[in-house]
């Protein structure tokens, strides 16, 4: 009798398949967002012709996206063949409060695409790779395409504001009585503060540019009375004498020295018994999946900049004269670490 041929374990081939194919997936996600079909699902389970009548696409071939989609839980497919959002897909809908609209349209661009092509190189060299294909930095590229840009900056908005929410929820800011958002941009970490600490003052410090629609932002949060916007950029000196400075996403666009220069204009201005607040991903066990280990590599790709563990912050931290008190964890993937001047 004729052995049966034994059957290999293939859960682990097939999750990596899986994994493989994300690239898909991101494209897939990218166009529901940029066809808009969570924005008309919002009212309701639809049919995938009645929303490819509304988002002017191909009826088949919506219902493939969207058969794909629900594959992966951003929709689902309904037993009478209509598709509903999910909480999962709230997100992409443009009005969502905490819309990650923005990020799904920047990751399907093809510029962005164009980019990450290159990773290969920047791992061999351990250099950023988008001023050699560019020919220009990332920043002067961004300014010599303005669509790009809008979309490159929709997403990081639809990153960073997402964490709003978590990051005042997570610390106690009602000790201060005043705060300088170092670098804010429109204004909607510092409205949030001031919003939980009603005793305190705010600076949005920034240059002109990105606090054009800070006015509008810290009026819609009725902290408008208590918030001034002062102009600098990242290596200017700082509003001086204040309780907390606050430094979101900032440092980990930087080489160490310039580092050091922004964290030495925070120690020359914190007032006596002041703190400093950096709040970035601080990445932890190398085998817990976490957002800031792909935000590292695209930070390695576009700037030859990095994520940092807690213990590269205490250390660049210490050469700046500064000294980590404590770590908080938030509801996001973003930490908040204080420090103190030494």
């Amino acid at each position: 009798m004729t052995a049966s041929p034994q059957v290999r374990d293939l859960s682990a081939t097939y999750a990596l398949f899986d994994l493989i194919q994300g690239a898909v997936i991101t494209q897939a996600v990218s166009v529901a967002a940029k066809l808009g079909v969570a924005d008309v699902l919002a009212q309701g389970p639809l049919s995938a012709g009645e929303i490819a009548q509304r988002v002017g696409s191909d009826p088949e071939a919506t219902h493939r996206l969207l058969r794909t989609l629900s594959g992966y839980s951003v929709f689902s497919a309904q037993d009478d063949g209509r598709f509903a959002l999910t909480p999962l897909g709230e997100s992409l809908r443009e009005d969502a409060p905490d819309s990650m609209r923005g990020l799904a349209l920047l990751m399907g661009h093809p510029l962005m695409w164009e980019e990450w092509a290159h990773l290969g190189t920047s791992v061999r060299t351990g250099e950023a790779n988008l001023p050699k294909l560019r020919g220009m930095g990332a920043y002067d590229f961004l300014m010599a395409n303005p669509e790009y840009a809008g979309e490159f900056f929709l997403g990081m908005r639809s990153m960073s504001e997402s964490e709003t929410g978590p990051v005042v929820a997570a610390y106690d800011f009602s000790p201060y009585r005043t705060v300088v958002d170092v670098v804010g941009g429109r204004g909607t970490l510092l409205a949030g503060i001031l919003q939980q600490a009603p005793q305190a003052q705010g600076i949005l410090f920034d240059a002109e540019r990105s606090t054009g629609e800070a006015p509008s932002v810290l009026a819609a949060a009725g902290v408008q009375d208590r918030a001034t916007i002062r102009n600098g950029t990242y290596f200017d000196k700082l509003p001086a004498g204040a309780d907390v400075y606050v430094l979101k996403h900032i440092l980990h666009d930087f080489s160490e020295q310039d580092c050091l220069r922004v964290l030495s204009n925070v120690r020359e201005a914190i007032a006596d018994g002041g703190r400093m607040l950096v709040i970035e991903y601080v990445l932890d066990d190398p085998n817990q999946h976490h957002p800031g280990t792909v935000i590292d590599l695209w930070l390695l790709l576009l700037l030859g900049a990095q994520e940092r563990t807690l213990q590269q912050y205490t250390d660049l931290f210490a050469k700046a004269g500064l000294k980590v008190t404590g770590c908080t964890p938030t509801g996001s993937p973003v930490s908040i670490i204080e420090a103190v001047a030494v």
